[in-house]
């Protein structure tokens, strides 16, 4: 209640700054000296008597003052005679009739921005989150954003709001997390329906962050870290599965062709030997197979050989 009343009062005070502006007070101090030096030409002040020019010049620089009227480029004045509607003034330098005219709203049409939010709103499946958004939005009908509605900046607030509730109360969790740009768009088009009547159009609608409980965003992340668990434990198994494929492929091939076989067991036993100080551990069967066994002798043989020139 007491920050509405703040706003009140902050709008009241920029209203009545509004009411006068640098050139009508310049206007005004301008004739008060006309009048000052013409009072004085006359000899009204030696004469002891009222200076008639000077309190003239008073009461049109009064006049002057509040009938004069500024409006920035960006703006649009409600002007109102005897409490009905004369017509829209500005941007620019315009007049009034003192007392007869007042200005009742001064219409910003620039692009203004609103940010709301959704507090402890329930989902469709009854959780409850906090939602921050911002509207762009912009005044196209000046009349109609004085005369249709009591303040059309908070009427705007109140709608953005509201139609923010009622789309969070018709979607579950997941497609909010994953769908805010459906959800802006839709947010557009409810607005500037009802803001529409007003003269207001809405441009754009974005949210900025979507706030879940702290034990469901625990939950949702434990659930993140199973499924990624899960995905590594079935690559793992399709592994697993293609290595076994290529052992029986190979398997088949070396079943079939002995050759190959004995070349694949040199090859092995060569790769053993050419690292210093390397142990080789060779099945009998398969030295007894494959004729590994003189191999071997006459590898060692020459690694002695070697060995004794090397000393030498």
């Amino acid at each position: 209640m007491a920050d509405k009343l703040d706003l009140f009062k902050r709008k009241s005070s920029m209203l009545d700054l509004k009411q006068t502006n640098p050139v009508a007070l310049a206007a005004f101090f301008i004739m008060l000296l006309v009048g000052f030096a013409a009072s004085a030409r006359t000899g009204q002040f030696e004469k002891s008597q009222v200076p008639v020019w000077l309190l003239l010049s008073v009461v049109v620089g009064i006049v002057l003052m509040f009938a004069l009227k500024i409006a920035n480029q960006w703006e649009k004045a409600i002007v109102l005679r005897f409490g009905k509607f004369r017509g829209l003034a500005g941007p620019g330098m315009f007049w009034i009739i003192p007392i007869v005219d007042s200005i009742s709203a001064w219409i910003d049409q620039r692009v203004m921005v609103t940010s709301f939010s959704a507090e402890k709103t329930l989902t469709m499946d009854t959780v409850p989150i906090d939602v921050d958004a911002v509207l762009f939005w912009v005044v196209w009908d000046a009349q109609k954003a004085a005369l249709e509605v009591e303040n059309y900046r908070d009427a705007i607030a109140w709608a953005a709001q509201t139609a923010l509730r009622d789309i969070i109360g018709k979607m579950l969790l997941a497609d909010i997390l994953v769908g805010r740009d459906k959800i802006d768009l839709e947010l557009q088009k409810i607005i500037d329906q009802r803001t529409t009547p007003w003269g207001v159009t809405v441009q754009s609608v974005e949210i900025r962050d979507v706030v879940i409980p702290a034990a469901l965003e625990d939950a949702m992340s434990r659930q993140a870290q199973a499924e990624r668990e899960r995905q590594a434990r079935v690559i793992l198994g399709e592994s697993e599965r293609q290595i076994a494929e290529s052992f029986r492929a190979a398997a088949e091939v070396y079943g079939s062709n002995e050759t190959a076989l004995h070349l694949r067991a040199m090859n092995m036993l060569f790769e053993g030997l050419k690292a210093k100080g390397a142990l080789v551990i060779v099945p009998s069967s398969a030295v007894e197979t494959m004729g590994l066994g003189g191999l071997s002798g006459m590898t060692a043989l020459a690694k002695g050989t070697e060995n004794p020139t090397k000393s030498s």
